[in-house]
């Protein structure tokens, strides 16, 4: 007998991207509407959540309970058919459960698929008619499923399920608050199972909004009550991406060790006086450049700055995934998932600061607190701006995913409030430390690069070096995609933290290797290289997601293609970063390791 409290969540629609609050179509309102407090991740996903009319009792099962009915004016009408027509769904919470539609699959095994949220209505036409006509969903069959605990007889509630109906309520003589309905009423027996008589849309129309509640008793546990709804069909389909991936690690690690071998432990074969003129040439080659190698890159100061932006996007990755694996952000912590990257993001400015202090110092750079500023401002800024003209565009739609004034600030806040001053206690401690020494010296005069082979050309390199680290990411990024843009819930944390070591591995080894066949060719130019080489698997990412863009997704609208591709664009630049720094430092040590060598 206990009250429930149901909450309206947002409308989502997979055609058009744009979430809205439960209240901006007329639906039956409470006698006040009150806001749940939200977290920041929340507010940047667009969630609203409100309370709502319906109010069930525990165990306590209903019956055609009318909500309230509506007189449609041409404006609503309009309203409802144009939110029917983009596919809208409404979300509800009851217990921090989202509401699900269970829909049985008539293929194989006759399982059940949970589907988030109910559609506001439908679209049909009437038998003999070729015109569309629009109808509501009006009768809402709740189920709530609960474990009761035999010791103690109370009960907590293990699923919130629904089945939409579509109905044309009638009632004799004038309408009254203690008006029966005749097409659905508990005492003749009369309950709704069918969408036979449907609810049409139209202006001047009434709507007669009423629900059913049904309490089934479940052997699922309370702490297992998620499981319906992260239900994985497809396990092997990771696992063969995963050792897809490996044979790209086994067979880059077997060249990488190769050349190990051949540079670190070529003396060995000094005493073997066999070697043709041509092979103590190709080895040489790399010895050649030695008082080059370390020479300082033009716009060095843009390469620490990135670099350090990607030590402070790896760190924040890093510890998403390991507190993810650990099961802290799972979905039912709705938000979570935003609210701690953005918090890592903020903190880990001291070990940007840091890194891209060190390496200027390297570089002979002497002004750190241009350089500390730049770290702390550029990636976020270009992120910011491109964030703050989508959020304009949502703006201008009325959704509710547009982020409110104050979120905006305080995201302002938490940049240049925590993130830039951690920058520079990171620079100032970086700048402190004794610069880093080079292995061997570098010559005042640059020697001159011979002419290269067409295959060594730098775009040529470049674009080669990113198709292997995206190969072996890229079946686990549709999961992503499809959760991000299908409104699926992402939760297969530990296979992504496999795959992420895995990108790690195979963009160092492709810059060390391709690194390696540049030096050998007498080219020296290595730094901007280095971090190029990685990098450009963003680009096969950005194409990736255009793709996926014209295949999967059914978006039709401008206002949400632009959408789309604005935030494709932020995490492409974000994945360039990233493994763009993964390769410079692989080949940063690399390099080191083997001019230390030379004697």
């Amino acid at each position: 007998g206990d009250l429930l409290k149901v909450k309206v969540n947002k409308l989502t629609s997979i055609k058009t991207q744009l979430p809205y609050s439960y209240y901006s179509l007329p639906f039956c309102p409470p006698k006040k509407i009150v806001d749940s407090t939200e977290n920041l991740g929340e507010v940047l996903r667009g969630d609203r959540i409100e309370n709502s009319p319906y109010v069930f009792k525990m165990r306590d099962p209903q019956m055609c309970t009318v909500l309230c009915r509506i007189t449609l004016d041409a404006k609503t009408a309009k309203q409802f058919k144009e939110k029917i027509d983009d596919e809208y769904r409404v979300n509800m919470i009851l217990d921090n459960l989202p509401l699900v539609v269970p829909i049985r699959r008539s293929d194989q095994d006759s399982s059940t698929v949970y589907q988030l949220g109910y559609h506001v209505g439908l679209k049909g036409q009437y038998s003999g008619s070729k015109e569309d006509r629009y109808f509501i969903h009006n009768h809402l069959a709740f189920t709530v499923k609960y474990h009761r605990d035999p010791q103690t007889d109370s009960a907590r509630i293990v699923g919130f399920q629904v089945k939409p109906y579509s109905i044309k309520h009638e009632y004799e003589g004038k309408w009254n608050e203690k008006s029966r309905l005749t097409t659905c009423d508990p005492h003749n027996k009369r309950t709704v199972v069918n969408s036979n008589t449907p609810q049409e849309v139209e202006a001047k129309k009434e709507i007669i909004f009423t629900y059913d509640v049904e309490y089934q008793e479940s052997d699922v546990k309370w702490a297992s009550r998620w499981d319906a709804y992260l239900l994985m069909n497809d396990d092997q389909i990771h696992w063969f991406s995963i050792v897809n991936s490996l044979m790209i690690v086994l067979f880059l690690s077997g060249m990488v060790a190769m050349i190990m071998l051949r540079t670190l432990y070529r003396d060995i074969s000094r005493y073997n006086e066999l070697e043709t003129q041509e092979e103590a040439q190709e080895e040489t080659g790399w010895k050649l450049v030695h008082g080059d190698v370390f020479r300082p890159p033009s716009n060095s100061d843009l390469l620490c700055v990135y670099v350090g932006t990607g030590v402070q996007f790896l760190g924040m990755v890093l510890v998403t995934m390991i507190f993810a694996v650990f099961g802290f952000l799972s979905p039912s912590n709705r938000g979570g998932l935003m609210t701690a990257m953005l918090l890592l993001w903020v903190f880990m400015g001291i070990f940007a600061g840091y890194a891209s202090a060190r390496l200027y110092k390297m570089f002979k750079g002497a002004e750190w607190k241009k350089l500390a500023f730049w770290t702390a401002c550029m990636f976020p800024g270009i992120v910011f701006a491109i964030f703050f003209v989508l959020n304009a565009i949502i703006w201008g739609q009325k959704s509710s995913g547009a982020v409110p004034f104050g979120t905006m600030f305080a995201l302002v806040l938490m940049w240049f409030g925590i993130s830039v001053p951690l920058v520079f206690v990171g620079g100032y401690v970086g700048f402190k430390k004794p610069a880093i020494e080079d292995p061997v010296r570098t010559n005042k005069i640059p020697r001159q690069i011979p002419e290269q082979a067409w295959y060594m050309n730098p775009t040529f390199s470049i674009l080669i070096g990113g198709i292997l680290p995206f190969g072996a990411v890229f079946i686990e990024l549709f999961f992503i995609l499809t959760s991000i843009w299908l409104n699926q819930f992402y939760y297969i944390f530990g296979f992504l933290f496999l795959v992420f070591i895995i990108l790690l591995i195979t963009c160092a080894e492709i810059t060390i290797v391709l690194c390696y066949f540049q030096l050998c060719s007498e080219d020296y130019l290595w730094w901007w290289r280095s971090y190029l080489t990685s990098g450009s698997s963003a680009l096969y990412l950005f194409l990736y997601a255009t793709f996926y863009f014209f295949t999967k997704l059914e978006i039709t609208k401008l206002v949400s293609g632009l959408l789309y591709f604005g935030y494709m664009l932020i995490a492409s630049y974000a994945f360039f970063v990233l493994t763009g720094t993964i390769g410079f430092y692989a080949c940063f040590w690399f390099t080191r390791l083997i001019y230390s060598s030379v004697k």
